[in-house]
């Protein structure tokens, strides 16, 4: 990755701002490491249609402009802006502590989501591996998993997914929510291509593996026009599925979007910050649980319509009402333990 200027909003939870005088100094990775005891996260958001999700980093290289994680940073005295794509923090005993949380008697094998935050195929993942560790802890224990990402990375781990998805429940949802490969790169400039995405989707479906594609998020006059080529590229790619959420972008994120906008696409910009305004009632954000995935006014009833019509006619969405979760938990039998008789493996 190339440094990038050192450049973060005000952090709500700091007194401190420096100002440079001359231009900012680069920003060069840093990466630290997280020596937390508690490995999965919990969520009760209504908008969130899972319990428990797992996030082996913290901070994201991909770099997305539009990313809801980057306040996260925050709370680690960090910056939402490059701080939050060159200071990444990691959990180097995130497979350890997820089997722990395994072989407590309460664990019923409910369903994991990797990456409920930031993305767990994200650059560095590539010589961390925490992903991959914590994945061969579900399959070991026949967990359910569903992953989220926007890399091609996971090909890597074609193995372990493969293994898993003969056991347990595997689902895995690629983010892609462009086609113009230059908007992509100006918008999430250190993720792979649309294309290679799509080329990932093929592959991901072709062992046998349940892909469903998230249009996330749909950008008010950027990405708009992109939902049916996308829709129908997918299914072409084999994606059994689709879903779409609205730009959000809660506290500093609306500060590194704008930036990056009248940077990277300037003639756009303001018609962009305009139509994000209109679907967020004359702000940048609404955080009411309900309407910050949706967005709201006729402009986002539109898209909708689109989006939903799109669905129907390429048969995407059909298997979800059939689609039901297997009971599959089981704990390996540790050495010098009988096994049971009962043992799905």
């Amino acid at each position: 990755m190339r440094p990038i200027p050192l450049k973060n909003p005000p952090n709500r939870f700091q007194r401190e701002l420096v100002d440079y005088f001359d231009d900012a100094p680069l920003s060069e990775l840093s990466v630290f490491e997280d020596t937390t005891k508690a490995v999965l996260s919990e969520n009760d958001s209504p908008d969130i249609g899972f319990r428990y999700s797992l996030n082996p980093y913290r901070g994201c290289g991909h770099g997305c402009a539009y990313c809801y994680a980057r306040p996260s940073h925050e709370y680690l005295g960090f910056g939402a802006g490059s701080d939050f794509e060159r200071k990444i923090v990691v959990k180097p005993r995130a497979a350890e502590l997820l089997r722990q949380v395994f072989d407590r008697s309460s664990w019923r094998g409910e369903l994991v989501v990797f990456s409920g935050n930031t993305d767990c195929y994200q650059p560095l993942e590539a010589s961390y591996r925490l992903t991959r560790g914590c994945l061969e802890v579900c399959a070991a224990y026949c967990n359910p998993v569903h992953i989220i990402t926007k890399s091609a990375l996971i090909e890597r781990d074609m193995d372990v997914l493969s293994d898993l998805v003969s056991h347990a429940d595997l689902g895995v949802t690629l983010s892609i929510p462009f086609l113009d490969a230059g908007v992509a790169r100006a918008m999430e400039p250190y993720a792979p291509t649309p294309a290679r995405r799509f080329t990932a989707l093929r592959r991901l479906t072709a062992a046998g593996i349940r892909v469903s594609v998230n249009v996330a998020p749909v950008i008010p006059g950027l990405n708009d026009r992109d939902i049916v080529g996308l829709l129908e590229s997918a299914r072409d790619a084999g994606a059994s599925g689709a879903g779409f959420t609205a730009l959000r972008l809660p506290g500093s994120v609306a500060e590194v979007f704008e930036d990056r906008l009248k940077q990277e696409l300037p003639l756009a910009a303001e018609k962009i910050l305009k139509r994000t305004r209109e679907m967020r009632g004359g702000r940048l954000n609404d955080s009411r649980f309900g309407e910050r995935m949706r967005g709201q006014g006729e402009y986002m009833r539109t898209v909708e319509q689109l989006f939903v019509k799109t669905v129907d006619r390429l048969g995407l969405n059909r298997d979800r009402q059939q689609w039901t979760p297997k009971n599959s938990f089981c704990r390996p039998a540790r050495p010098g333990q009988q096994l049971d008789l009962f043992s799905r493996r």
